[in-house]
């Protein structure tokens, strides 16, 4: 087979760059590599819908056979890389067999961050793939006693589909709230409360000294000398970057694969994207971040595979996540914590946003929450300020009755 574009990892990004390959008129060979059994599928629906649903939940697939066929890439499912010789320009099985690249991209996302406490317990679980959230889900039962270590989102969503299917929940969590990273306080708390409100116990400050298994459950011992006993722990406490190959082919690395605002690794044939890649953000003064959002996969995916075939575009998107808990949903566009002074705007229904603006003026991040999708206009209105480094008036961003709108056409 001639050589063409390989992509290692066939999730949101990797499918994603595969499909934007051929959109962006290439017609060499594309061949995506999975380790699942399973055909690209998309992960945001696991901690919610696919433990919520009534009925056997399939995985909701990002592209079917017939659209692989259709589009001539080549996608190889439960496929082991076991290595990338760069000077060959060549990717190895675990089999033996071996592939040629021109370009590749490597997006190899991330996985649960392990607790060692953990590691030998029966009754203790991580969610990361399509076939974890069956195992979890078929757990979360009526009358279950499921402890949830860690407080961000993966954590607080799964408490709040363990609710719904009738489980009885705790939280642990080491910090001094929920959702210490990258949410403001006030929008934590929001959060909790509303998960108090649903019988979710909500413990912070409070460490595990001891996971102990026995016959049918398992005991957590914290660092205060008590002790909770659950019919399953599910660890959510974080996600380490998957760079076992890009650091086997001495690729530069540090809390992910190093690439420039290409999306190219210090192997210039070699583009990373995704969960797995640390890259520069020059709306933020050149920062390096690494993004775990379901948005940010996409648009990576799209920009290697441009990138892949030469158009040498750089990264300009502003980052965005969201969370949906219950009936709140939120949003947050930027990075909240470049702000040094925050303006809160209220809305309707409860909802309200807060803007984060630097200590020249400029909006660096909003952050919002509120029922359904009330705040999803107004930040999407906020991102655009960010990307144009816009510097609004405050108490024009405190106006409810000030539309944003207007203050991006100012």
């Amino acid at each position: 087979m001639a050589a063409g574009m390989v992509v290692i990892g066939a999730g949101e990004c990797g499918a994603r760059a595969a499909f934007a390959l051929r959109e962006n008129g290439y017609d060499g060979p594309v061949t995506l590599i999975g380790a699942e059994k399973h055909l690209p599928y998309e992960r945001p629906p696991l901690s919610k819908e696919t433990m919520t649903s009534e009925d056997h939940p399939p995985a909701k697939t990002i592209a079917g056979e017939d659209q692989f066929a259709e589009r001539n890439i080549r996608f190889l499912a439960s496929t082991t890389v076991a290595g990338i010789d760069r000077e060959a320009k060549k990717v190895a099985f675990a089999d033996g067999n071996s592939l040629a690249y021109d370009k590749l991209l490597l997006a190899t996302g991330a996985l649960p961050r392990p607790l060692p406490l953990a590691a030998a317990s029966r009754h203790c679980a991580y969610l990361r793939s399509y076939d974890d959230a069956l195992a979890i889900r078929a757990r979360f039962q009526p009358g279950a006693r499921i402890v949830i270590i860690g407080g961000g989102f993966i954590g607080l969503e799964l408490a709040a589909s363990a609710r719904k299917r009738g489980a009885a929940v705790t939280v642990l969590e080491t910090q001094a709230r929920v959702l210490m990273r990258g949410v403001p306080e006030e929008i934590a708390e929001r959060i909790a409360e509303r998960h108090q409100q649903e019988g979710v116990i909500i413990r912070c400050d409070i460490g595990i000294a001891a996971i102990t298994d026995k016959a049918n459950d398992v005991t957590i011992s914290l660092t205060n000398a008590e002790s909770l006993d659950a019919d399953l722990v599910v660890i959510g406490i974080g996600a380490i970057p998957v760079t076992d190959l890009a650091e086997a082919a001495s690729l530069e690395t540090a809390n992910g694969i190093i690439v420039n605002t290409h999306l190219q690794t210090s192997d210039l044939d070699i583009f990373a994207a995704g969960d797995c890649c640390a890259f520069p953000l020059a709306l933020y003064g050149g920062r390096r971040v690494r993004l775990e959002a379901w948005r940010n996969a996409q648009e990576q995916g799209t920009l290697a595979a441009r990138n892949m075939l030469g158009l040498s575009e750089p990264h300009l998107s502003v980052p965005w996540f969201w969370s949906d808990q219950y009936e709140l949903g939120l949003q947050v566009a930027g990075l909240a914590d470049e702000g040094v002074r925050t303006i809160r705007r209220d809305l309707d229904e409860g909802a309200f946003i807060l803007f984060h603006l630097a200590a020249d003026g400029r909006l660096v991040a909003a952050s919002g929450i509120g029922p359904g999708n009330s705040v999803a206009r107004d930040i999407r209105l906020a991102e655009m300020l960010v990307a144009r480094s816009a510097r609004p008036d405050p108490a024009h961003l405190a106006a409810s009755d000030i539309k944003l709108k207007s203050l991006l056409a100012a």
